[in-house]
């Protein structure tokens, strides 16, 4: 097998850490980055929106976003994200991963800008703005899933590509650190400006005016890592691998890879004719040959990302009774609008920098040493057992004196979703497919997990409700309860458990040696020689 493969393929394969891998880290890792920041600010300043334009004359408590608003303000990004995942990650294989990667920066800095220029005074004509561009803005983000993802795969080398592509997805974490850390310089920098009295105190005073310009600028400068990206993105070669196997080049990825790796690379362009002769004969994407050979593991990665999402995106859930019951943020009426945003924005920040940025880098240091089946796995079980370890003695968590052991549980949760399926479920889909399905199939992946985050995060908003229709959240309807919410994760987890034996391991294996393509060039010249395979 390994006489089929080409020289420039075989010399990225074998390449020793470098600075190049590094850049490549950076100019993909920026994108995740911004996806993050992009993605998770809107948290930080829903409160605020709902103060701002659904404030109630009168109320005891501060304006809320209705349950509606509040799902479309948060969930249209995500729609978004999965269209862009599969649009984008088919068109990475048609046009190259080079060629798209540029546009989806630019409507991540568009799309960013516009949301914080979000239209008018009254309430619907905002929000129905904001949810525009924030689709948009989810489109773009989208496209950078598949196409980080293939680039840091087909760049790195066999040793290390593990920690290479979970170091780019690892940089969420720092995006939603760096999005908790501006929104908690914004909201000091207002709130010094701007003092205001408690809500308890004067509810129309407790918000100012100028406190419309604090969730617009946190929504905006996400534009800024991406603008920053966009020349280096643009000055980066196209992978080798679609060149040669894809585009059949073998010139122009030679001396592409002659000029990044700056050693001396043979085209041999008579091997990749003999790839394309051989293309025009290969199966395409859901084909029955296609599903023959990886129907399986395609199952693999949508279903493990989907029962990932689900249980990942359902912290939602708990966050705002944890940082409560820790006192992180004290009740909404003792507070001016600012003031709540800080104290958000310190709690999330808190979160990423104890739970969620170790988790992802546990994964990097880890993944090339253990295996993405063994963490993948190992994630899974830990993630079940604590859920269940919440779950079936829930009412003993929730009694004052066991608040913290209940927010130990939790954070454990989250930093085996890290140190476990929310890395492994991004680096797999782009190691095991063909070239030529590479993004596309990556894409598909990614959609269906996006697909679980909106079950996690609002299915269970509903579900979590209480069954007794006098405690549920204004607007909602009664639902099975907290306990049996995470019942219900924790068996969605051990699904989880169950799907992960359908995902190959990778580790050490070039990508052709996981796709099957040398030993379908074999299979192809064999036939062609009427030679008898042994």
């Amino acid at each position: 097998m390994a006489r089929d493969q080409l020289q420039v393929l075989n010399a990225l394969d074998v390449a020793k850490t470098q600075w190049y891998h590094f850049t490549a880290i950076i100019i993909a890792g920026m994108g995740f980055f911004t996806d993050a920041y992009d993605l998770f600010c809107i948290s930080l300043v829903t409160k605020l929106l709902g103060r701002i334009y659904y404030h109630v004359p009168g109320s005891p408590k501060p304006g809320t976003l209705p349950p509606n608003v509040a799902a479309a303000v948060n969930g249209v990004a995500f729609c978004g994200t999965l269209a862009g995942q599969l649009f984008f990650g088919w068109l990475g294989d048609k046009l190259g991963r080079k060629k798209v990667y540029g546009m989806t920066l630019m409507v991540m800095v568009i799309c960013s800008i516009a949301s914080g220029l979000s239209f008018g005074h009254e309430p619907k004509a905002v929000m129905a703005t904001l949810c525009f561009f924030r689709f948009w803005l989810g489109f773009g983000i989208g496209g950078d899933y598949p196409l980080s993802a293939t680039i840091m795969s087909e760049y790195a080398n066999k040793k290390t590509r593990g920690a290479f592509i979970a170091a780019v997805f690892a940089m969420q974490g720092f995006g939603i650190m760096a999005g908790g850390i501006f929104a908690i310089i914004i909201s000091s920098a207002f709130e010094a400006k701007f003092p205001a009295p408690a809500y308890a105190d004067d509810a129309l005073g407790s918000t100012v005016s100028q406190a419309d310009f604090v969730w617009r600028i946190i929504l905006m400068v996400g534009a800024i890592p991406a603008a920053l990206t966009y020349y280096s993105r643009s000055k980066m070669p196209e992978t080798a691998r679609h060149t040669a196997l894809v585009a059949t080049d073998a010139k122009q990825a030679a001396s592409d890879m002659s000029r990044v790796l700056q050693v001396e690379i043979e085209a041999e362009q008579q091997k990749v004719e003999e790839i394309s002769k051989d293309k025009s004969k290969a199966f395409s994407l859901f084909s029955k040959e296609f599903m023959k050979r990886h129907g399986l593991h395609l199952l693999g990665t949508t279903s493990t990302w989907f029962l990932l999402d689900i249980a990942f995106y359902s912290q939602n859930l708990f966050q705002k009774d944890i940082f409560s019951a820790i006192g992180w943020i004290p009740p909404a009426q003792t507070m001016n609008a600012i003031q709540e945003v800080f104290k958000i924005a310190r709690a999330q920040t808190l979160i990423a920098l104890c739970s969620t940025v170790p988790g992802y880098w546990f994964t990097v240091a880890f993944i090339d040493v253990i295996g993405r089946f063994a963490i993948q796995l190992m994630g899974f079980f830990f993630m079940t057992v604590f859920m269940f370890a919440l779950a079936i003695p829930y009412n003993h968590w929730t009694h004052k004196e066991n608040r913290i052991g209940f927010v130990v549980m939790y954070s454990l949760t989250f930093f085996f979703a890290n140190f476990g399926p929310n890395a492994t479920t991004f680096v797999v889909p782009a190691e095991i497919f063909p070239a030529r399905f590479r993004s596309t199939c990556h894409g598909i992946s990614a959609a269906s997990g996006k697909l679980g985050a909106m079950v996690g995060a609002f299915g269970f908003l509903y579900l979590a409700q209480s069954p007794d229709k006098a405690k549920t959240d204004a607007g909602y309807p009664p639902g099975i309860g907290v306990r049996n919410s995470l019942i219900v994760l924790g068996v969605v987890n051990f699904l989880g458990i169950l799907f992960t034996f359908l995902v190959p391991e990778s580790k050490g294996k070039s990508l052709e040696e996981m796709s099957g393509e040398n030993e379908e060039n074999e299979n192809s010249n064999s036939d062609s020689r009427t030679v008898p395979i042994v």
